[in-house]
């Protein structure tokens, strides 16, 4: 079936001498992997290398045949070009982060409007904005809404929260998080990217927080696996 669909980058593999292997999460049809042929030794094709590095927002015409096989795509338009999220060295690697945990995290070939809405706007966010040290949290935290596992925020007050419940509680357990892991996630429920240039942080406790985000993943994902571009990450943000 031939569709046409919006489709934001997710990785680009080399394959062969001259083929890609693309995914994108699409608006129409969740995760799709696509074959793009020849397209490192094209010239003057319709599709070009530039448009497919990671958090490209593109209109994508494509063949779905759904039968768990590579796709194709028969043309591709970059609908959001970007200003410096492909430029500014610390916006790329955390673009390079947040596209591999997304490659971890998104398996299923279904629809998810909300979460398209939702990655479209916060890459927008990040291009267009210089307050960034603290983006890549809000954005995974931010992700669990769309995952099925954001924090219930009912009992907000109390002195411990457990990671593997997901929720605020009174006594501390083996999952439990406290003390500054505590105070940065309560600060960060309920912001918005807006607002975090007045949540200060030391690279110390972002660098806590981060992996703590991380157990939680694995905690409600059985196949997460941690990114290994979290080093390059951590060593610019040091």
């Amino acid at each position: 079936m031939l569709v046409t669909t919006r489709a934001l980058v997710i990785s680009a593999l080399k394959y062969g001498e001259a083929d890609l292997i693309v995914k994108c999460f699409t608006e129409e049809a969740g995760l799709k992997s696509y074959l793009l042929r020849s397209i490192l030794k094209s010239k003057k094709g319709k599709l070009r290398t530039a448009m497919f590095q990671p958090a490209t927002q593109l209109e994508i015409v494509a063949m779905h045949k759904d039968k768990g096989t590579l796709e194709s795509i028969r043309e591709a338009k970059v609908i959001q070009p970007y200003v410096s999220l492909h430029t500014d060295i610390l916006k790329s690697s955390i673009v390079l982060f947040l596209s591999e945990m997304l490659r971890n995290v998104i398996q299923e070939e279904e629809e998810n409007r909300p979460m398209y809405a939702y990655l479209e706007h916060a890459f927008m966010w990040l291009d267009l904005h210089t307050h960034t040290a603290n983006f890549h949290l809000l954005f995974l935290l931010e992700l669990t809404k769309y995952l099925g596992f954001y924090p219930d925020t009912s009992n907000i007050d109390l002195p411990n929260f457990n990671l593997e419940s997901g929720n605020f509680e009174r006594i501390e357990t083996l999952y439990s998080i406290s003390e500054e892991n505590l105070d940065t996630l309560k600060s960060l429920l309920g912001t918005n990217f807006d607002a975090l240039s007045g949540i200060k942080l030391n690279q110390k406790r972002r660098a806590a927080f981060v992996n703590m985000l991380l157990s939680y993943y694995e905690l409600h994902l059985h196949s997460f696996k941690k990114p290994r571009s979290l080093a390059v990450l951590s060593t610019l943000f040091n």
